[in-house]
């Protein structure tokens, strides 16, 4: 594989920004992503606290993909689970086994961390196949369902 992982840090703003870049790209939304970026106070704090990770794949010095994950800490017991919110890699770039290597990446940074699991949610339609049989390959599937409670 050519690209190169890179967990992002409060210095890397610029890599953060072509992140969000990337995943407006790759899910046909780029209003969501780059409408209205966060600042980079908002970016820093966000990159330095010990919830978030964000992982970039880079070749060529080009933002090709990456992970954008939470660490859930839990309450009955000392432990922790890592959702991943989002993850993305750029058209010309897909099916080289760089979603792969951004999830195993995430996994040795989860382990480290005391996680026990990483889970993930794919939309069950034509347009999520590629995702679902990932991660198929990857882990153990759980049919469930979904809500989105406003605030």
């Amino acid at each position: 594989m050519p690209a190169e992982i890179h967990q992002l840090t409060p210095h890397n703003i610029d890599v953060m920004n072509a992140l969000l870049t990337c995943f407006g790209e790759a899910f046909e939304d780029m209003n969501t992503y780059t409408r209205k970026r966060p600042s980079a106070h908002y970016l820093k704090s966000l990159l330095g606290s010990d919830s978030f990770v964000a992982l970039a794949a880079v070749e060529g010095g080009k933002v090709i993909g990456g992970i954008a994950a939470y660490e859930l800490r839990k309450f009955e017991q000392e432990r922790s689970e890592f959702y991943i919110y989002d993850l993305a890699v750029s058209a010309g770039y897909r099916r080289q086994g760089i979603a792969t290597a951004l999830i195993e990446r995430l996994k040795t940074i989860a382990k480290a961390r005391g996680a026990y699991v990483i889970f993930v949610q794919a939309d069950t339609g034509v347009e999520d196949e590629a995702a679902i049989a990932l991660y198929t390959k990857l882990g153990v599937r759980e049919d469930v369902l979904h809500f989105d409670i406003p605030v």
